[in-house]
């Protein structure tokens, strides 16, 4: 299958760590406007990925508004957090819409004036790498002009309960909210997947981010600049993934807040 062309990578990555746990989170956006006031801490990093995105490939936000602009969303836990709160009753009855997680691509789509084909694609990094492979589908089938790939993973509002399973990660728990700018291009690009084997999760000593670890990968193998394709690849719950990718054209090297 044609390779898609990377136009824009934004990444923003949990710096400091919980004192609670070993998680490295990500701060509240602020962002002005009433409409906001409620949204969830995984809706405006949702946001703020896509505008750090934006100033990567130096591009306005009309540059991806309209009905040629696919999205795809990926998470594993970023939803965790809004329910936790609606079941404690911490938000009120004005939350509850805020559970669901197709909340957080619509935030996007309202914002950016995103209005072509999406998804959501629950799971860990195999579920990225089949959004990208899917975005390559997309774009080879002319659905759309280009494609964006988002994933957002927060961690701070559940630590007891990550605490509670912490054999089950790889520590630390790295917050991550990242957005993937594709376009058509050339090369190659071919994924597969198979159920069973050992657990594995991303490079050692980087830390668990689920399904953001494929964009945080593309990330630094791009600031790297070196050349030739890029092999990603990751485990969730008993499946293993690959994605083997020769991206050529691509304009940036990745922003990282």
């Amino acid at each position: 299958m044609p390779a898609p062309a990377i136009r824009a990578l934004g990444i923003l990555s949990g710096q400091q760590a919980s004192p609670a746990l070993q998680i490295l989170t990500l701060p509240r956006p602020d962002r002005p406007g009433d409409r906001f006031r409620r949204a969830t801490r995984e809706c405006l990093l949702a946001l703020a990925a896509v505008d750090a995105m934006l100033e990567d490939g130096k591009a306005s936000r009309e540059a991806i508004a309209g009905e040629r602009t696919a999205l795809l969303y990926v998470t594993a836990a970023a939803y965790g957090a809004s329910n936790r709160a609606f079941i404690e009753r911490q938000g009120g009855v004005m939350h509850f819409a805020y559970t669901a997680p197709a909340v957080v691509p619509a935030e996007v789509a309202i914002e950016f004036g995103v209005a072509g084909p999406y998804g959501i694609l629950i799971g860990g990094a195999p579920a990225t790498l089949r959004a990208i492979e899917q975005a390559a589908r997309l774009l080879e089938a002319g659905t759309c002009d280009r494609a964006l790939v988002l994933a957002v993973e927060i961690f701070e509002e559940c630590a007891d309960l990550y605490a509670h399973h912490r054999r089950f990660y790889r520590w630390p728990l790295v917050e991550t909210a990242a957005c993937l700018w594709l376009e058509r291009g050339a090369g190659a690009i071919s994924f597969e997947s198979a159920r069973g084997g050992g657990r594995e999760a991303g490079a050692a000593g980087s830390g668990e981010r689920f399904a953001a670890g494929p964009l945080a990968d593309l990330r630094d193998w791009r600031a790297r600049g070196v050349a030739g394709p890029v092999e990603l690849s990751g485990r969730w719950r008993g499946e293993q993934a690959r994605l083997r990718w020769s991206p050529e054209n691509s304009h940036a090297r990745g922003s990282a807040a």
